[in-house]
């Protein structure tokens, strides 16, 4: 077959001396004819080629976002970004800046794949032991430590700079130290202290905080009423799952109540007491002005549904009992944060500057609420009032009514006992 065309060429002027025009016409048409298929031919072998090529590249991409999605705990994540939106809806005025909440998303979402990951690099030792987690991408080796840490750099400096940039410095403190305080802290100390639960605690109740101030500017006690529900609300629900993971978690080495709890009383008592503690912070949203007065009953009603369960822990500490509890935590929250968001109270500038509170001074949160202060002058709301302030809300001042008892009757057994009570409350277990 003719393929060339110089070869086609030197044909052709043979065929003019030697043969007729006819032959040659022929012989002329068959062979460009050769050619132009041989053309066609090797172009769509070359574009053949590329689409196996192209599959494959496309199947890295979509593996390569599987890996980042496993070791930024995507899920863990989501929950982060789901309580810092809210907190910024919650502290915004009338109008919401969507904007800001789009950026305030996406800065917090990088933050927390950034803590994630440190956090995984930490623990690739301790993840590889534990069937929960020995197929994440580092233990298995589908990534490196290397592009693991390249990739914790990125997202952590990246989320931090756009915290920085498009909201406030404040809002990009709190996503800086809360990475420091999940990876450098939390992490190492879950296998040093069952108190990690109290700590990683502390770093889920940072990003509501995070929403309000990148919406307000500054923190107040409505930022504190989120910030508490989310330390509270951790208790349940990751002592349901420290029970039923109790021996994958003996088997990683992390030291976790339910490992030294071989009867399952002190795990479920602790979910349980926290969910009680829950139950006034509706009160607490009205009484400061957070929310309206109907929060006050809808959350009562969430935190108590979620409270009946934690019983039924208690009552038998069984795995069955625990995953009902867990299941019913992981509805409590977005159910809770729903209403709070139905029934808030629009914050505006008045508002913001009659709230804002001293750090240095934190009793001018109920010197500034006319609520707070028609309610300490009711002898019939000082139960409700000692109620609120007792621990473990570490955010407000202790109780200081005991001399406001003593004058109207109490006896001084009275006043022990309650601060017996509060000392008890705050030792944590």
């Amino acid at each position: 077959m003719l393929r060339y065309p110089s070869l086609l060429r030197v044909l052709q002027q043979a065929s003019k001396e030697a043969l007729t025009p006819q032959i040659c016409s022929v012989i002329t048409s068959a062979s460009s004819s050769s050619f132009s298929a041989f053309a066609y031919g090797r172009a769509f072998s070359t574009a053949s080629a590329a689409v196996p090529a192209a599959a494959v590249s496309f199947a890295r991409l979509r593996e390569l976002a599987q890996l980042y999605k496993q070791l930024s705990k995507a899920k863990l994540s989501a929950l982060v970004v789901s309580t810092t939106a809210a907190g910024f809806v919650a502290g915004s005025g009338d109008h919401i800046e969507w904007t800001k909440l789009w950026w305030t998303y996406v800065g917090t979402t990088a933050a927390a794949s950034s803590a994630n990951a440190l956090n995984q690099i930490y623990e690739v030792a301790n993840d590889s032991l534990m069937k929960r987690t020995a197929r994440r991408p580092l233990p298995t080796g589908k990534i490196s430590m290397a592009h693991a840490l390249a990739f914790a750099a990125v997202t952590g400096i990246g989320g931090v700079a756009i915290l920085a940039g498009q909201t406030n410095s404040l809002t990009a403190g709190l996503g800086a130290a809360n990475i420091v305080l999940y990876a450098a802290v939390y992490t190492p100390l879950k296998v040093v202290s069952i108190s990690n639960t109290w700590v990683g605690a502390i770093v889920g109740a940072i990003p509501p905080l995070m929403g309000w101030t990148a919406a307000t500017g500054q923190l107040d006690p409505g930022a504190l009423v989120l910030s508490a529900t989310l330390y509270l609300w951790q208790m349940p629900h990751f002592m349901a799952l420290a029970w039923m993971c109790r021996e994958d978690y003996a088997r990683g080495g992390y030291r976790m109540l339910s490992r030294f709890d071989p009867t399952g009383r002190r795990t479920a008592a602790c979910a349980l007491r926290n969910c009680m503690y829950l139950l006034p912070v509706g009160m607490l949203a009205a009484a400061l002005g957070v929310t309206t007065n109907a929060f006050a009953y809808e959350s009562a009603f969430i935190t108590g549904a979620m409270t009946v369960t934690a019983a039924a822990f208690y009552s038998s500490p069984t795995n069955a009992a625990a995953r009902t509890l867990f299941r019913a935590s992981l509805l409590h929250l977005p159910l809770f944060m729903a209403a709070l968001l139905v029934h808030r109270v629009p914050r505006n500038q008045q508002h913001a500057a009659e709230w804002q509170v001293s750090l240095a001074n934190p009793s001018s949160v109920f010197a500034a609420s006319p609520v707070l202060r028609s309610l300490e002058r009711s002898h019939a709301a000082q139960g409700a009032m000692r109620t609120i302030c007792v621990a473990p809300f570490p955010f407000l001042p202790v109780p200081t009514e005991s001399v406001s008892w003593s004058s109207q009757g109490g006896s001084s057994s009275d006043i022990r006992s309650v601060s017996e009570s509060d000392a008890s409350l705050k030792s944590g277990v």
